[in-house]
């Protein structure tokens, strides 16, 4: 059974960083695609990046492209949001997931889901 748990989540000023971490169990994850979403209250959730846990290839969403920069810790099986220069507009409950699938740009690729964490900005 695959674990996701997130943390890192909380408050920062506009213009600060932050950075997330999802700690990933149950599997061995060198074949699977890693992502990060945010839903914002009233709002769908969006598709933040993607990375590939085998080759470290990185795709992202064209609201956080230059500002945000995924990695991950093999060793570790953790991966990471590094979250710079935030805005108010960034507010968001943060989720990672997992899927086997080599898309992962949608919600709909996703199989696996951590329990999100909260991450607010001050104007």
């Amino acid at each position: 059974q695959v674990q996701l748990v997130e943390s890192g989540g909380g408050l920062v000023q506009a213009g600060g960083s932050l950075r997330l971490s999802c700690a990933a169990s149950g599997r061995t994850f060198s074949s699977y695609t890693m992502g990060w979403f945010r839903q914002a209250p009233g709002k769908e959730r969006e598709f933040v990046g993607r990375i590939w846990w085998a080759s470290g290839n990185t795709y992202y969403g064209d609201s956080v492209k230059g500002r945000f920069t995924i990695s991950r810790d093999n060793a570790k099986d953790t991966m990471y949001l590094q979250m710079n220069s935030l805005k108010p507009e960034d507010t968001a409950v943060y989720y990672c997931a997992a899927t086997r699938s080599i898309l992962g740009a949608t919600r709909l690729d996703y199989e696996y889901w951590g329990q999100g964490t909260q991450v607010t900005v001050s104007s």
